[in-house]
């Protein structure tokens, strides 16, 4: 087996075959599923949001389904049911999209809160529980949820126990003026977005679980915990917010960062790596106050605030 990091720049390379100038979001998708955590992303509809996450699947050899949320799909429509076999009279579990290795929750805030709440369990323990039985889900599991962060009627904001369940939430912007330029190109030249068949896998689950490994390897040192500490205590008392970091929001900011490391090609952490991932770690968990946001402050600008003013160790 190669190693796992070069692995991961292989698919990161195949990925950009298909979906051009969006590599930071991609890194952050290779660093969720290396830390085995779920990915929330946001963007206007057209900036290859589905795509990106079928040519990560594809690269990755990963079993991939893809779930449109809507206001009248079920529960049952994303976890399974139970269906009646006559012969026998008993009834057998019948396993919904979500088991699968990637899950694509496409619109997510479009289902009602009762659907988005389907996926808690399986997204937190990995399982589906139905009529007191657990069903493991696949190895690796991961859930890619998409919304519109402009686009408000006819949604159903996501709670904030459900958006706790999602490791990193990720912008996906608008391509530049050259990279769209060579999108249009690809276009011209007969690309279909809708087939990616000639996207074949470059990485396995092996690289994937050892790339895993590495991650959980690296070393934090004591200092810099003691600045993730006063990171989060910061968000905690800062006047703009209403709500700060919980404990488990400032792991799973853990996690992302020694993933990040390792992505660098380090086997330790530095304040860097969190000053890269503290805004996709921590936006969707602190909740700026309504007078803030009137004046037009932002989740992004009050934590680059806390970083500016938060001792980094030495």
């Amino acid at each position: 087996m190669s190693d796992p990091i070069d692995a991961l720049r292989r698919v990161r390379d195949s990925v950009s075959r298909v979906v051009v100038g969006q590599d930071p979001v991609i890194w952050g998708l290779l660093a969720a599923l290396m830390a085995r955590g779920h990915v929330l992303l946001e963007g206007v509809p057209g900036t290859a949001k589905t795509l990106m996450v079928k040519a990560l699947a594809a690269s990755l050899d990963l079993d991939f389904a893809r779930v449109q949320f809507t206001p009248d799909l079920m529960p049952s429509d994303v976890t399974g049911n139970l269906i009646y076999v006559s012969r026998g009279s008993t009834f057998r579990f019948r396993p919904g999209p979500v088991f699968t290795n990637l899950l694509l929750a496409d619109e997510i805030n479009r289902t009602p809160p009762k659907t988005q709440a389907a996926l808690l369990e399986a997204m937190e323990e990995r399982q589906v529980s139905l009529e007191g039985q657990a069903h493991p889900l696949p190895v690796p599991f991961l859930v890619v949820a998409t919304q519109n962060p402009i686009e408000f009627e006819g949604t159903y904001p996501l709670p904030e126990a459900q958006l706790d369940r999602f490791l990193l939430t990720l912008r996906v912007s608008y391509p530049t003026n050259e990279d769209e330029k060579t999108i249009l190109r690809m276009h011209d030249q007969g690309l279909d977005p809708h087939d990616l068949s000639a996207l074949e896998p470059v990485a396995s689950t092996d690289d994937l679980a050892a790339a895993t490994e590495v991650a959980t390897a690296v070393t934090v040192s004591d200092d810099l915990l003691t600045y993730l500490t006063a990171l989060a205590e910061a968000t905690r008392t800062s006047p703009s917010l209403s709500l700060g970091v919980s404990p488990r929001g400032n792991a799973m900011l853990l996690h992302a960062v020694k993933a990040w490391a390792a992505i660098q090609g380090r086997d330790y952490a530095t304040p860097d790596d969190v000053k890269a991932m503290i805004a996709p770690a921590w936006r969707h968990r602190v909740m700026v106050r309504p007078e803030n946001e009137l004046e037009g402050t932002t989740a992004d600008a009050v934590l680059q605030a806390i970083v500016a003013r938060t001792p980094v160790p030495r």
